[in-house]
């Protein structure tokens, strides 16, 4: 029951950890409390993984320290990474914005990972819970970790916290690296919910349950960032990529703008229009854009007295005001769905106590934490999953 390293967490992050120290010959054990190993990434991009982007900079990462990342990301590519999947001879493709997904499914990436821990002889317990951790420093430089279990007692000089964070509770998600960093007085960053759909409390809730499975490409913003991608109306409120990626950057009591016509002028379409068409109606001209349901929800609520007049009926007045409102049109969410349906967690174990180049707390020798148990969350699109092979790679080499 004494090992090299011991890796809490089988997921994305502490598999490629594992099998990293597991071929430098380290003794390495992982311990899962689930019934499954890899289960987010099974569920991961509707069961074909969304494994990398090829697009990945630093700038597609929030952190309270935004320079953090950059080490592991650098020295573990997106490029690294699709070697191991061609190695594999596993079909992928590339999707809109550098998203590359398996062709078949991402069961074929949870494949390859547990091929590589048994080539690198790791071994895997699951149904396991730790219920305590022990440390003795045995010299300044090595440290004696013990674990109590379920499954018994280990002891290893490495521990690796990748328990990942509190999205989707469901899958087994839980605050055991919290509760680990505090063990050890290793600060935490305030947690919340990231890439998450919105939700409402005020008029704006019924209106997208009328709408909900209406998508519609925009421009979603908030005073300082903005997102050109489609929404989703829910019977909740707004989810779809512009909505998942603006809520990593929105604050509780915030309001949020939509765009609805993101490619065009829409102010010389009226008017030309007007002087064109002057018999056309409002809707049928925007109809030619947005969704036919989504027009006619517009129109109740921007104008509702103009709705049967033709377009050379509407005073210009009029009509600035109406592309005002479809420009920019102000929400105001209430809040949003939670851990229960979020894809990331937000903040985490304090990357101002952590290593950049091995991911070992500064102050607790052979105690390691990565992926999202840290403070670096990404975008939409693949960002996620390149930050857990990169901080489990860079752990791996070292512990």
């Amino acid at each position: 029951m004494i090992y090299d390293v011991i890796v809490v967490g089988g997921g994305a992050t502490g598999l490629i950890c594992a099998i990293t120290a597991g071929q430098r010959g380290r003794r390495v054990l992982v311990l899962d409390s689930s019934n499954k190993i890899g289960k987010k990434i099974l569920m991961s991009g509707g069961g074909r993984c969304n494994f990398t982007n090829l697009n990945i900079d630093p700038d597609y990462f929030l952190s309270s320290n935004p320079h953090f990342c950059k080490s592991a990301l650098s020295r573990y590519t997106q490029y690294d990474f699709i070697n191991l999947v061609e190695k594999h001879g596993i079909a992928y493709e590339e999707r809109k914005h550098g998203q590359l997904f398996c062709k078949g499914s991402a069961k074929e990436i949870l494949a390859m990972l547990l091929n590589e821990c048994e080539q690198a002889g790791v071994q895997i317990h699951k149904h396991c819970d730790v219920t305590s951790i022990t440390s003795n420093v045995i010299e300044e430089t090595e440290a004696r970790f013990k674990l109590e279990s379920n499954l018994g007692e280990f002891e290893s000089s490495s521990l690796v916290i990748a328990t990942g964070g509190l999205s989707i509770p469901k899958m087994g998600a839980t605050n055991f690296a919290y509760k680990v960093a505090k063990q050890f007085n290793i600060p935490v960053v305030p947690t919340r919910a990231g890439l998450v759909p919105f939700t409402f409390s005020d008029y704006f809730k019924e209106l997208s349950e009328r709408l909900s499975g209406v998508s519609q490409e925009v421009i979603l913003s908030t005073g300082k960032k903005q997102f050109q991608e489609n929404i989703l109306f829910t019977h909740r409120g707004l989810s779809g990529p512009a909505a998942l990626q603006l809520s990593s950057y929105w604050t509780t009591g915030e309001s949020i703008y939509i765009n609805l016509f993101p490619n065009n002028d829409i102010a010389s379409i009226i008017n030309s229009t007007k002087k064109e068409k002057p018999k056309l109606l409002l809707r049928n001209l925007f109809s030619r854009q947005l969704a036919k349901k989504l027009v006619q929800e517009l129109e109740t609520l921007f104008w509702p007295e103009w709705r049967e007049k033709y377009l050379s009926d509407i005073p210009d007045k009029v009509l600035k005001n109406i592309v005002s409102n479809l420009s920019s049109w102000e929400l105001k969410p209430s809040g949003t769905e939670g851990y229960r349906t979020a894809e990331v967690t937000m903040g985490g174990v304090d990357t101002v106590s952590l290593s950049s180049q091995t991911m070992e707390s500064k102050t607790q020798t052979g105690l390691y934490f990565i992926g999202e148990a840290v403070d670096v969350t990404g975008h939409l699109g693949g960002y996620n999953f390149q930050w857990a092979w990169s901080s489990g790679y860079v752990a791996g080499l070292v512990v």
